[in-house]
């Protein structure tokens, strides 16, 4: 099965994560930040990825080591879940509506991370919730879930739209790619051999 448990313990965070890439979309995540707590289990439900994330942080200084740390946890869980990749599809894309919002998500399981991120927020905050913070996030969990990562906005002028769009497209590009191609069920999809690096 493909499931995974990262945990990651720093003097500013004290994180859990678990995964089950093959669940229905079943999650438990309390970090202490309620609009992330949204996101992440919009990012649950729409990859159909049971996810239970657990983190403590240093909500009096800000939300942001708790938000990148989540980030680095889960990649890392992606990264330990999925093995060799044998099987997968390794690519996957969105064009995710929402409201005045459109956003697309393109993504490559190569173990070559990297992320191009051009979405643009149209306010500083969701409430209490830093708009700076999703990209953030996306970056933590590209570059440790070695990832290729393309998001981009379309449209949208709702911040709250913009971010909410932006985790649902990453989640159904994500979902694509970790879904098994029949064709090639026990082959590596890659010329190399390896998608490790």
């Amino acid at each position: 099965m493909r499931i995974a448990t990262q945990t990651r313990k720093t003097a500013e965070t004290d994180i859990t994560v678990e995964i089950n890439l093959d669940g229905t979309g079943i999650y438990d995540n309390q970090t202490g930040i309620g609009f992330f707590d949204h996101m992440l289990d919009q990012l649950s439900r729409h990859a159909l990825i049971d996810m239970k994330v657990i983190a403590k942080g240093d909500l009096h200084i800000d939300d942001h080591h708790t938000v990148e740390d989540v980030g680095i946890a889960l990649g890392k869980a992606l990264v330990q879940a999925v093995g060799d990749k044998r099987g997968i599809n390794r690519y996957g894309e969105c064009h995710l509506p929402m409201d005045d919002t459109l956003v697309r998500a393109a993504l490559d399981l190569s173990g070559r991370p990297f992320l191009v991120w051009n979405v643009e927020m149209t306010a500083p905050k969701i409430g209490n919730f830093d708009t700076e913070l999703v990209r953030e996030f996306f970056t933590a969990f590209a570059m440790n879930g070695g990832i290729t990562l393309n998001v981009a906005k379309l449209d949208g002028i709702n911040s709250h739209h913009i971010a909410e769009a932006a985790f649902k497209a990453v989640a159904r590009a994500l979902r694509n790619a970790l879904d098994t191609d029949p064709r090639k069920a026990d082959a590596i999809p890659s010329t190399k051999g390896t998608l490790s690096e």
